[in-house]
């Protein structure tokens, strides 16, 4: 085998890698990444959910820890990070969950 060929396999399993452990790592920590109901809060404290994928972004643009995206609740284009569910009361949980942002951009 060519090295180019290992490198060409070697490379995206790598990355692969790398997006499940940060998945498994976020989600120790409490947080819901890796899935469509991920809760968010945008700056202004608004809470919803969103899709939350680490590595990749469908309907946001990305910097860091942070995304780029409209906060249904205000309709305003801000920045959202992920919100640990066990850190919300209940309302403010059941508020947020019943909050989705739109599934195409």
């Amino acid at each position: 085998m060519e090295p180019q060929q290992v490198v060409a396999i070697i490379v995206p399993v790598l990355v692969i890698l790398v997006l499940v452990a940060g998945t498994l790592f976020a989600r120790r920590r409490g947080f819901n990444v890796g899935s469509a109901q991920t809760i968010v809060r945008c700056l202004e404290g608004h809470l919803f959910t969103t899709i939350w994928f680490p590595g990749f972004s469908l309907k946001a643009l990305r910097f860091g820890p942070l995304r780029l995206q409209r906060c249904p609740i205000g309709d305003h284009l801000t920045f959202v990070t992920p919100v640990r569910p066990s850190d919300l009361t209940d309302y403010k949980r059941r508020f947020a969950e019943q909050h989705h942002d739109d599934l195409v951009p």
